[in-house]
This record gives structure tokens, sequence and C-alpha cells, in this order.
């Protein structure tokens, strides 16, 4: 079995004299995906929708894209089913994506002072879907980021500690443009638009916190 060449042995094959030779082929050094999408399971929130566990469906007989909740959004366990929504934002199919989208601002709408406490619970499906590296994903991740922030007292506060976790894709994606083909949205404006939301409602700290993760980040409150 041919053993596969590592990228600093296709770089060196480069310079050799055996690349100068005639008819000689080198081969290019393998892409790092590092910007494109990577696959992922389904979610536990999929799961949920199959086995009709959530508290919400469709509504097919109202507006398009409309969802309906099958019981009273202030008695949802939020504990349980933000971060179960917020996991559902990595999907990208009909009906699952729509479900998980507009759940999650109707949660963040109606949760008031029941969201600061399950922040620490909603950082691994934010990274895990910002890590998807898919630009569909990417975007409704940072509109409901900015969203998140402003929903309650305290919540902009309470993510700063979780930026070490959350900021390393705005990082790779804040200068380069990449668009969702279906909704035309650019990740790179998205990032700008998200950090200087964090900044604005992240307290005294999360310049600092911005800048150490993101170096070149310029603040947007200082002069």
């Amino acid at each position: 079995m041919l053993k596969r060449k590592t990228t600093t042995e296709l770089k060196a094959e480069a310079f050799t004299v055996r690349a100068g030779m005639k008819n000689a082929v080198v081969e290019p050094p393998p892409k790092t995906g590092v910007c494109e999408g990577q696959r992922y399971k389904p979610t536990a929130f999929r799961k949920y929708y199959e086995r009709r566990d959530l508290p919400v469906v469709m509504d097919y007989g109202g507006r398009p894209n409309s969802i309906k909740w099958k019981v009273d959004i202030e008695r949802i366990d939020y504990h349980h089913y933000l971060p179960l929504f917020f996991e559902g934002l990595r999907e990208t199919t009909h009906p699952y994506e729509i479900l998980a989208c507009q759940g999650v601002y109707d949660m963040l709408e109606h949760g008031g002072p029941k969201i600061l406490p399950v922040i620490p619970l909603l950082v691994q499906p934010i990274r895990e879907a910002l890590n998807t590296r898919n630009h569909r994903v990417m975007c409704n991740m940072l509109k409901v980021l900015q969203r998140l922030v402003t929903s309650a007292d305290g919540v902009g506060e309470a993510l700063v500690p979780y930026y070490r976790n959350i900021l390393p894709m705005f990082n790779i994606f804040k200068d380069k443009k990449s668009l969702d083909s279906e909704s035309g949205d650019d990740v790179a404006d998205l990032v700008k638009e998200t950090l200087t939301v964090m900044e604005q409602h992240g307290g005294q700290n999360a310049f600092m916190h911005i800048k150490y993760m993101i170096p070149t980040y310029q603040s947007c409150t200082r002069n």
C-alpha cells in the first residue's frame, strides 16, 4: 500500500533537482480545508423531533415558515430545551432549521431571567455550530448570538468568560468573504457585527477578552 506523502514532503519535492526534470510532475500540497464546511452527525434536536418529543411543530396553516408551540412557552424548561434548540441550529434542512431558529428566537424573547442561568449549557452547542464552518450554520448562529447577548440583563457579561471557546472561528472568518448561497449573508460582516454587539453588552472586560483572541480587533466604543 502506497503511503501518502505529507505536506512537508510535497513542499520539499518542489525544490529538488527532480522537480526541474522534463515531464516531471510535482503534486501540490493538500488543501487544509480550514474554511470549508465539515460533516456532522444528526443532532439530538432532530432525534427529539422524529420522536415527537419537541414542544413545537410547523404551523402549516399560518404564514410561511412559521411554527406553533404545543405548550405555553412561559412554562418551558429552559435548562433542558434552550441548549437543545441551540444544538438544532446546526441543522440546515427542512423543517429542522426553521424549528430550531424560530424556536430559539421565541425562547430568547420570552425567557427573561430564565436565560442567564443556562448560559454555561449553551457554550458547547455555540462552539460546535461555528466549528462546522458551514456558512449557513455560522450565519444562523451569529445572528442568534447577537440576539442572545441582548436578550436579558447580565447575559452579555456572563458570556465573556467563554470567549476562548467561542471566538476562534471568528478570528478565522473575520476577513474572509464567505457568502451563504441561500440568504446572501456574508459571514465576515456578521462576525464584525456580532463582535460589536458582544463588546457593547459584555461589560468593561469584554474588549480585553476579544482583543486577546482577535489581536486585530478594533474597539467600537473606545477612541
